[in-house]
């Protein structure tokens, strides 16, 4: 195929891994590894060397590099991580108004680097208060990082953000989130900083980690007991009115359109390729589940990588660009389900993981090769 040309490419390298195995990650649990910056620089070279061979399927304009996928700024030589990054980089590094609660809990001079390099707000995740948000994060002290964290923040002139994850364990657990923003003065401290103090709140994706959550996903009427303050918030911050939906809803509307593709995981803005710690490469498509590796940079190369990307030559790619939308519906889905979701591509991403584990797991299917159990073939002419 003739190459495509994207304008901006980003290459995430999970250099240090991550202080938490949250629940809800779509990136898993993986290892923390130990890379180094040399591997870095490999990386970004494997990348740039392909760029313009007209024998490969990607090109692209703008190459960005990134030493984490996880968790920013989790190494402990994340100053020297950050100028590499800015050095490799066609630009200025990403930093996608995230910071490293662990560190920030930590290293009293973090925050103060962090808005000094341009971050003016960062965003935080929250499941709960106290053991709730330890048992998400899978961490003891996790919900004790995260109030320190915003406190630090605001002393360094940077304002928080809380983003909080809808579940039954979070519900009950609500009015004394709100309560905690006001006794911390929140809103008025932001403020001070000529700033604004925001919360909002969503339900998880359904696909990698939070996979699991399911039996916490609530109903419609239990999503009754959400404040209207916290509902009013998350409108104006998500831009919409209508912020989730039931299963059986957006059943409905799966199985009445005409098939589309690709589904489910829309092509980014910036495509990103992530370097996971034994070098095994995914997409910001999909999650870091066997089905979505793309092959393995050390054996395989860049060029061979971009090639199958361009070619969806994964399983989980294959997918998207061949099995109707309606066919996952009607087999893995709940016609009359009553828990809430975010959207169609948010409850496509729990059918399409279990159409993947399920094929990858069908005898005499090798992972990855895209073979689709037999119930949701498509047919062909």
């Amino acid at each position: 195929m003739p190459p495509s040309r994207t304008r901006d490419l980003i290459i995430a390298m999970d250099v240090a891994g991550c202080p938490n195995r949250c629940r809800h990650c779509y990136l898993g649990r993986e290892a923390n590894p130990r890379l180094t910056p040399d591997d870095l620089r490999w990386a970004a070279a494997q990348f740039r060397s392909v760029n313009g061979d007209p024998t490969r399927s990607l090109a692209f304009d703008r190459l960005t590099v990134m030493s984490w996928a996880r968790e920013p700024d989790f190494s402990p030589n994340y100053r020297a991580l950050y100028a590499l990054e800015h050095e490799l980089s066609d630009g200025d590094p990403l930093r996608f108004e995230l910071l490293s609660v662990w560190r920030l809990a930590r290293d009293p001079d973090y925050a103060r680097w962090a808005r000094s390099v341009g971050t003016a707000i960062c965003q935080l995740s929250l499941f709960g208060v106290g053991a709730t948000q330890d048992w998400f994060c899978r961490r003891p002290g996790a919900y004790a990082d995260t109030l320190r964290a915003t406190e630090v923040l605001l002393e360094a002139g940077i304002v928080p953000r809380w983003q909080l994850f809808l579940t039954r364990r979070i519900l009950p657990e609500l009015d004394d989130l709100l309560r905690t923003i006001d006794r911390l003065h929140l809103r008025e401290r932001a403020a001070e900083l000529g700033g604004a103090f925001t919360l909002f709140i969503h339900p998880p994706g359904p696909d990698g980690e939070a996979r699991h959550l399911e039996p916490l996903r609530p109903t419609m009427d239990e999503t009754l007991a959400v404040p209207n303050e916290i509902l009013a918030e998350s409108r104006a911050h998500l831009g919409r009115q209508v912020l989730w939906r039931t299963e059986a809803d957006l059943y409905a509307e799966i199985v009445a359109r005409e098939p589309w593709y690709p589904h489910t995981y829309d092509m980014p803005e910036r495509l990103c390729f992530y370097i996971k710690g034994n070098g095994d490469v995914c997409t910001n498509v999909g999650t870091w589940e066997p089905w979505w590796v793309l092959g393995n940079l050390r054996r395989d190369g860049a060029g061979a990588i971009v090639d199958r990307f361009s070619q969806h030559d994964c399983l989980g790619l294959r997918a998207i660009h061949a099995v109707p939308p309606a066919n996952l519906a009607r087999r893995y889905g709940d016609p009359v389900g009553q828990r809430v979701y975010g959207g169609v591509d948010d409850v496509l991403a729990g059918y399409l993981g279990e159409y993947c584990r399920e094929a990858s797991q069908e005898p005499g299917a090798p992972r990855g090769t895209g073979q689709e159990p037999g119930a949701l073939r498509r047919e062909r002419a």
